[in-house]
């Protein structure tokens, strides 16, 4: 079998100091020819995954702007109390796409047709590559019953590029000590995936993209460098920041980037927390009903027929 030619990095360029700058806003931060122009800013909107209420930002739209991501899910917070089931999504397949899943506080349980069942939680990240076809069931979990407490992350799907979307599927777990984290005068960042300057996160991935989980001071301004050729997203988490041009992000807004340019500039009017994500853009045409993410139309119903057969597994025995 031939083996996967898997890619670390995101191919960011190294952090460097930029020239050729005139004062902007109220920020005191620099324009820059080399600074990213927003394309547009929009804000999520509310919907129950299950019984989970989460804030959707993107699904499977705006693609031009965020491949090779296909879905963004903002998980919580949502509070648990002792003694009770708490949130559960009930089992259900997954094709040609990898869900990801980024704790940020609490826990949760994972099982699978794979046969992995295991509980996550804070700082741990997860990938259910679904290649041909498999079945998952995500519940708050066993953990969160005995003790409560506050459930928060974000499930994000990566699309799977095409060479890749009938492979067999798999399920990997990554804990913090994967992911390198940068800590600075007055920020934070967690390299989820890929790298930024030195610093590098070990998951392995299909094509190249990044993933950073950004805390940054009030009053703090902070240059993010990027390949230009990459798209790039910022989603503000709990944040009131400024951007290129002076514009305004707030929690729960997404920031879409155009192409051509490489540094986001950033400054924090208040304590600001969120996440930065891109990658290379696969540039293939993308077909999909509901979980299942192909290239054509005869793909899906192949998936279709793949599910109804059983061959992605019994979801009565993921439940």
């Amino acid at each position: 079998m031939e083996r996967r030619n898997f890619i670390k990095g995101s191919a960011v360029l190294g952090m460097t100091l930029v020239g050729n700058t005139t004062l902007i806003g109220a920020s005191g931060m620099y324009a820059n020819k080399d600074e990213r122009e927003i394309y547009r800013i929009i804000t999520a909107s509310g919907v129950n995954v299950g019984t989970l209420p989460v804030m959707r930002a993107f699904a499977g739209d705006q693609n031009d702007y965020v491949s090779p991501y296909l879905l963004f899910d903002e998980f919580g917070p949502v509070e648990v109390d002792q003694g009770t089931d708490g949130f559960k999504v009930e089992a259900h397949p997954h094709a040609g796409v990898t869900p990801t899943t980024y704790f940020v506080s609490g826990t949760g349980h994972h099982k699978d047709s794979l046969d992995y069942d295991f509980q996550i939680g804070k700082g741990d990240f997860m990938m259910f590559s679904s290649g041909k076809g498999a079945i998952h069931m995500e519940q708050s979990g066993k953990l969160m019953k005995e003790e409560g407490g506050v459930v928060h992350g974000f499930q994000i799907w990566l699309n799977t590029p095409k060479k890749y979307k009938w492979d067999a599927p798999s399920t990997v777990v990554h804990r913090t000590k994967h992911m390198d984290k940068i800590e600075g005068d007055g920020y934070e960042i967690q390299v989820v995936l890929g790298e930024l300057g030195d610093a590098c996160s070990n998951v392995e991935l299909l094509s190249s993209a990044f993933y950073y989980h950004v805390k940054l001071d009030k009053d703090k301004r902070l240059d993010i460098p990027t390949d230009p050729n990459h798209n790039a997203f910022i989603y503000a988490v709990d944040a009131s920041l400024e951007l290129a041009d002076t514009r305004q992000l707030r929690s729960h807004q997404l920031a879409l980037y155009q192409r051509g340019k490489s540094v986001i500039r950033l400054y924090a009017k208040e304590a600001s927390e969120f996440l930065v994500l891109g990658g290379q853009p696969l540039n293939e045409t993308v077909v999909s009903y509901g979980p299942f993410v192909m290239n054509t139309k005869e793909e899906i119903n192949r998936c279709i027929h793949n599910y109804n057969s059983g061959a992605m597994g019994d979801p009565m025995t993921v439940n």
